[in-house]
């Protein structure tokens, strides 16, 4: 163990307390400057979050190849008086989080490395790089896929030709933001079954073995997330999910052989 590890074993419980305390300062200050910076790009962000209600959206140009034109429309209206802002507010905090990430996990892994050991900490520093990494995807394949398909069968979806679809900013954000962490969170499995092979916890025969019964249970997911019944919308959004399966399977195989 290294001297840094030495004299940290030395320390008393409040010392590690201050010590805990500067570090979580440091994270508050980066995540409120990173959410500042966030809220003065408004323009830039609005038209980040309302870029899958527009029909030349990556997905809906590439959709158009095989079903033809789509009606893409969707019209956002405000109801409340301080609506816009707070909306704007959550945005950039969310963006805010995003963005610090990176320094939040550095900050993190500055507080708990002088307790490992140099090949714990080595792991643990390709651990944090890979949970970010697949986060990010998460996020991204929600972006680009999973809710702008959700836009384009809830926002024309009508039980009545009378009945006209005006949307809320509050309730297309209420749904965008948790299903982008949704997605983010969801992309972390293959690390959770890393460290779970690691601890002997799982086996990658399990997940083999039950591999049927998984392809059942992420169809009904895509099928909650997209209702649409389209089975072409069906198989995009499940097709990611399941490639994160089968990578999970790999990566327990490989923390298995390094055990």
């Amino acid at each position: 163990m290294s001297a840094e590890s030495s004299s940290s074993e030395n320390m008393t419980f409040w010392q590690h307390l201050d010590v805990l305390r500067g570090h979580l300062i440091r994270m508050l200050i980066a995540f409120v400057l990173c959410s500042i910076v966030a809220f003065c790009f408004r323009r830039q962000l609005f038209e980040v979050v309302t870029a899958p209600t527009q029909a030349d959206f990556p997905l809906f140009v590439f959709l158009q190849r095989f079903v033809g034109d789509m009606q893409v429309s969707l019209t956002m209206i405000n109801t409340s008086l301080a609506g816009q802002f707070m909306v704007h507010i959550r945005m950039s905090l969310v963006a805010g989080l995003l963005l610090s990430m990176p320094y939040l996990l550095f900050e993190l892994m500055r507080f708990v490395s002088p307790a490992l050991y140099q090949s714990e900490r080595r792991l643990s520093v390709r651990l944090l790089i890979v949970s970010y990494l697949m986060f990010c995807i998460g996020v991204l394949v929600a972006y680009y896929i999973i809710f702008p398909l959700t836009v384009l069968f809830l926002g024309s979806y009508q039980v009545s030709a009378e009945i006209d679809n005006l949307i809320t900013l509050e309730s297309y954000v209420s749904m965008m933001l948790p299903m982008l962490m949704l997605m983010g969170l969801i992309f972390e499995l293959p690390v959770l079954c890393y460290l779970l092979a690691r601890l002997g916890l799982i086996r990658p025969e399990w997940l083999s073995r039950y591999r049927k019964y998984a392809v059942v249970a992420i169809l009904c997911l895509s099928a909650v997330i997209t209702p649409s019944g389209d089975a072409f919308t069906l198989l995009v959004t499940a097709l990611p999910l399941y490639a994160l399966y089968e990578i999970s399977v790999l990566v327990t195989r490989h923390a298995e052989k390094t055990n």
